[in-house]
């Protein structure tokens, strides 16, 4: 019988008293959207990341989104971002009527490419430019310094996405702190999920942070009474009792993700038919996903699919790719990295929920594939 069990109903099992309790609490207590349970969360939130302030919002999306119209980022500027990332990333900067600027990643870390930024942000191709996106992508931290010194240059402001990096660190910074704002995603499946959508905005800028309290709430000073053209973006009482119950359980679930991804690279030693995910030297990953390369991926995902071993594909087509953005592949780059990596690489199972038996399996399977190729 198979050990792969499924992360997000494991991870309510795990801390099911604790989250029916607080939920009835909230229930009992009769107030709903942007009370005492969010501002706690966000308070606690802020801490965890080492910022100032957190801002909880909608979802991870709508994070990125209150960003840039804080910023006041729109209609006729561009923000660069990567493409070998979630959509979300992009379709963001399309709601608030910029454009979205695709640069390559490297093949080793899959984030941004800090030369290939400076090669884009010097080109005319770089005109307009307002800011940068830095993708945390699979829990692997960006090369922030280098990315902060090539935005510093140019003039243009570097944000950070960390839907996938909770509790990721570069060089002793948390993911979340060290640009000039950071959204986070809070979706079931994240290091830390919620049971439902929901997403938050940390940052040290504090007034920042209270023009995206206005903002996401109509654009309300006052009740009522719009100042600004702002969104409904509101993080709910619930999700903000649930996520309070499990961030205190974070760092124990991280270190349990450290440690299984050092299970997999002993058990992957050797095995050729993969490429093995390197972590950037100083740098803590975030293990949101364990992701291989392999050049016969899809033959080995139908293989472990076959054997029951779930496996998933992040991601298989390049934002510049997809029909919705292609247009916008016309003034960005080529992008042979991010081409490359769609081809090759694979999700193997990764949660804090499994066990090294259950690594075992998958990595059996993936031998078994390997070992199927030889005697062919």
């Amino acid at each position: 019988m198979s050990r792969l069990t499924a992360f997000p109903i494991e991870d309510y099992r795990a801390h099911q008293v604790e989250i029916d309790r607080a939920v009835g609490e909230v229930l009992r207590g009769g107030w709903y959207v942007l009370g005492g349970e969010v501002a706690a969360f966000e308070e606690e939130f802020a801490a965890f990341v080492g910022a100032k302030q957190a801002v909880g919002v909608a979802n991870g999306t709508d994070a990125i989104e209150l960003v840039l119209r804080a910023l006041e980022i729109g209609v006729g500027d561009r923000v660069v971002v990567p493409s070998h990332t979630a959509v979300a990333s992009a379709s963001a900067v399309i709601r608030v009527g910029a454009e979205p600027v695709f640069v390559d990643v490297d093949g080793v870390t899959k984030t941004i490419c800090p030369e290939r930024l400076e090669e884009l942000l010097g080109s005319e191709m770089g005109r307009g430019v307002k800011a940068v996106l830095a993708v945390h992508i699979y829990g692997h931290p960006c090369e922030m310094e280098a990315l902060e010194a090539v935005c510093g240059r140019h003039g243009v402001t570097l944000l950070e996405d960390c839907a996938q990096s909770h509790g990721a660190v570069y060089r002793g910074r948390n993911a979340g702190s060290m640009a000039r704002a950071a959204a986070f995603s809070f979706y079931p499946t994240k290091n830390l999920g919620a049971v439902g959508d929901g997403g938050a905005i940390t940052t040290s800028d504090e007034a920042l942070a209270e023009r995206i309290k206005v903002l996401r709430q109509y654009g309300w000073v006052g009740r009522y009474v719009s100042d600004f053209e702002g969104i409904n973006s509101r993080l709910d009482e619930l999700q903000a009792a649930i996520l309070r119950v499990k961030l205190r359980t974070l760092p124990e679930r991280l270190a349990k993700r450290r440690m299984l991804a050092g299970v997999y690279e002993e058990m992957l030693a050797g095995v050729d038919v993969v490429e093995r995910p390197e972590v950037r030297a100083d740098c803590v990953h975030g293990w949101h996903l364990y992701v291989v390369r392999s050049a016969e991926r899809e033959a080995l995902m139908a293989h472990l699919s076959g054997l029951g071993i779930p496996v998933a594909v992040h991601y298989p087509v390049p934002i510049h790719l997809q029909p919705g953005y292609v247009k916008y592949a016309e003034r960005s780059p080529a992008l042979p990295v991010t081409e490359a990596l769609s081809r090759e690489v694979l999700s193997l199972p990764m949660h804090p929920y499994l066990d090294e038996a259950g690594l075992a399996e998958v990595v059996a399977g993936v031998r078994s594939f390997e070992e199927g190729r030889a005697a062919k």
